[in-house]
């Protein structure tokens, strides 16, 4: 799958923006601020319904705006166009369209568009709290498949709501509070060990894919690995229904507790991922280096794993991360891009040069962009010494 075209209307510093991109690689290049992590996001917005920048819905309207708009043209790996706009107006909530017709949920453009962004911030991921890293598994798995989605966002909704009882009435612990948690309990075992069934199944089949993306970029020995440690503590190839008596069993056990301290204490809200290097937890032990390493070969082999699971290239976002990287890892991550493993790449960066000789942008399936202040300059040859 690849992006033909997108446009940007009252979209953060984009009054009217509208672009095409080649085939693979495409290079976004130009001062800070001048608006190429904003076409990134869009593109975002556009695949996924939400962007990758940690700011709100409400920060995606120019200022002085009434609303914002975000229309891609994208084309499937059997050539099948898809038009997909995206239009949210504060307060009054955010729509998706494909080809022209409304869609029920804006959850429902999920998977059909695979996509996967690399950035600095990124790094949090391997040296941040759990939550990146659940961040990261429920991207891929509902990506992946649409039940997990379902399963995520009705076990956030229940989860909501039983932490809201629980801050409201912190400290009871009466019988009338365990028989109304009671309901909610039954939706958080329902949906939550379905969860945490799936991301134990993944953790399981992505080791591999791992171990292939970190070898693609660094030449060292060093053998990444990744543990799922579920906060229900199950045992390896847990079924469903035994994670089902696991749940309930956990949550009479820690009744008493959450009453005291106003909040769910069990289930896969409180998940991590344990991510080493032979032995050593990364999260602890690894260099500055290291954590770029490991984070970049996540994302690579989540790329790997969506395309093989979904039947499409996803496209793949990297924002200014090459200005992390030293030269011999941009090499080798720029001969990957350009081979049959990725499809499209789009890239922000500051600077063209690091990419001269390295990127044929004078090639018909590679191209360079300038961004500046808000609007897209026609494509244009990166030469060396220009």
């Amino acid at each position: 799958m690849y992006l033909k075209s997108i446009r940007l209307t009252d979209f953060r510093v984009h009054e009217r923006t509208e672009c095409t991109f080649a085939p693979s690689v495409n290079l976004l290049y130009g001062p800070n601020g001048a608006g190429k992590t904003n076409i990134l996001d869009a593109i975002h917005y556009a695949c996924l319904s939400k962007g990758f920048v940690a700011s709100g819905d409400r920060y995606i309207v120019r200022r002085g705006a009434k609303h914002a708009e975000v229309e891609g043209s994208f084309a499937s790996d059997g050539d099948r166009d898809r038009r997909v706009r995206m239009a949210y107006v504060p307060g009054g909530g955010k729509r998706m369209f494909v080809n022209g017709v409304p869609q029920e949920r804006v959850s429902s453009i999920v998977g059909q568009l695979p996509v996967v962004s690399c950035a600095p911030q990124d790094y949090v991921l391997t040296s941040g709290g759990p939550e990146h890293r659940r961040r990261f598994m429920d991207n891929l798995l509902s990506q992946r498949a649409p039940l997990y989605l379902d399963a995520l966002l009705r076990f956030r909704r229940a989860l909501k709501q039983r932490n809201r009882y629980l801050a409201e009435t912190k400290g009871s612990g009466s019988v009338e509070d365990a028989a109304i948690l009671s309901s909610w309990n039954e939706q958080l075992v329902l949906f939550g060990s379905q969860i945490a069934e799936t991301r134990q199944g993944f953790t399981e089949a992505f080791a591999e894919y791992l171990d292939r993306a970190y070898r693609s970029i660094e030449s060292v020995a060093e053998k990444p690995t990744m543990e799922y440690q579920a906060n229900l503590r199950l045992p390896p190839s847990a079924t469903l229904e035994s994670i089902q008596s696991v749940y309930r069993d956990k949550l009479t056990a820690v009744f008493e507790d959450e009453c005291r301290r106003g909040t769910t204490l069990a289930g896969p809200h409180l998940d991590d991922l344990a991510f080493r290097l032979d032995d050593m937890l990364v999260r602890r032990y690894a260099s500055q280096g290291q954590h770029r390493t490991f984070g970049m070969a996540l994302k690579l082999a989540m790329y790997a794993f969506l395309q093989e699971s979904v039947g499409e290239r996803p496209i793949l976002l990297l924002d200014d991360v090459f200005e992390h990287l030293d030269a011999s890892r941009t090499e080798a991550f720029l001969d990957l891009l350009q081979s049959d493993l990725i499809g499209q790449t789009i890239i922000s960066a500051t600077d063209r040069r690091p990419f001269e000789g390295l990127i044929p942008f004078e090639e018909d399936r590679h191209q360079a962009l300038f961004v500046e202040r808000g609007q897209v300059e026609e494509p244009t040859a990166v030469t060396t010494g220009s």
